[in-house]
């Protein structure tokens, strides 16, 4: 008998075609409820049937799984596994899977598209001329800063951290300072990386890039201490997770000229609230969360959660599994 599963995002056709001929398919589409506790309450329904699960973009609670006793897998379509319980889904026999390694290079596409956009004020001033406000030679009321030859800080050295540096030193010749739990040798040997103390790095760097996960260790990781130690010239770059930055923090810093400049593609509550005071300042670049958002990475993204799921409730998953220590149950 076919394996019953939970889709909770909207997948490509050629995907949902492939799983529904390797398994029974159930959709929960959040747009079809009126509320996100519907939708929950929905998914929690769903998954007392199911064996397995694959979406993204939602937090699935430990309440939701009370009575979800066939749950064996659930994958997540994304590299981050902050919207799930880790350990009780360990404690539960659920084996989570994810996406490493298919989104790197589309997001450090991003984080250098923040880099360039805020340091040159590409989006500012491309409002600036649509606005008829060009009429003559620009003057230094229009410079940006000079991005090549600078001091890039990478807060995290993984993957994605690794990609972003290749791109800084061979790229644009920019020395790379880098702080991570355990040196990255390869990085240091290819791009001239220098592994720092924290606070060296946010002291010395031009820009500051955070590529941490959110755990309870990096939770507001930048606060206003933090951000008072950078360069008032420095710009803060947040293409991880949002609440690793302390957000009115960052308002406050930016509204007083603490740093020059925020290029962000996540926040803490997102979507961004349109009174947000970040988006009435004219040096934030701020991005509705497309880190890996390319027709190509999330097409390829959404081929591997399915095949990390059917591989893993046939037991045949070896890779891409967040919570290897349930194996060893």
């Amino acid at each position: 008998m076919l394996p019953r599963i939970v889709v909770y995002k909207t997948l490509p056709s050629d995907v949902l075609a492939s799983l529904r001929e390797q398994a029974q398919v159930e959709l929960i589409d959040p747009a079809a409820f009126a509320s996100r506790d519907a939708f929950s309450a929905a998914l929690a329904h769903a998954f007392s049937e199911a064996d397995g699960a694959i979406g993204a973009s939602v937090k699935i609670t430990p309440a939701m799984l009370e009575g979800a006793k066939r749950l064996r897998v659930l994958s997540t379509i994304s590299v981050g596994v902050d919207h799930f319980d880790v350990p009780d889904l360990t404690r539960r026999g659920i084996v989570l899977t994810h996406t490493p390694d298919i989104l790197t290079e589309s997001t450090a596409d991003t984080v250098f598209a923040l880099i360039l956009a805020t340091a040159r004020r590409v989006v500012e001033l491309a409002q600036w001329v649509r606005a008829g406000h060009w009429r003559g030679s620009i003057g230094e009321a229009q410079y940006g800063l000079e991005v090549h030859g600078k001091t890039i800080g990478i807060i995290g050295l993984g993957r994605i951290g690794g990609a972003v540096a290749r791109r800084a030193a061979l790229g644009f010749d920019m020395r790379v300072l880098y702080t991570n739990r355990h040196a990255n040798d390869a990085a240091e040997q290819a791009y001239g990386a220098r592994r720092v103390p924290f606070a060296q790095l946010l002291a010395e760097a031009d820009f500051v890039c955070l590529q941490v996960p959110l755990t309870h260790e990096t939770q507001r990781l930048i606060g206003a201490n933090e951000l008072a130690s950078m360069k008032r010239s420095a710009i803060l770059i947040n293409a991880s997770r949002g609440a690793v930055v302390d957000e009115a923090a960052l308002v406050d810093a930016l509204a007083n000229g603490t740093i020059a400049g925020a290029g962000l593609d996540v926040f803490e509550h997102e979507p961004l609230s349109a009174d947000s005071p970040l988006l009435q300042m004219h040096h934030v670049v701020a991005l509705p969360h497309i880190g890996s958002a390319t027709h190509e990475t999330r097409h390829a993204m959404a081929c591997a959660a399915a095949q990390n799921l059917i591989e893993a409730l046939a037991g045949r998953l070896a890779r891409n599994i967040a919570n290897p220590g349930v194996l060893a149950r």
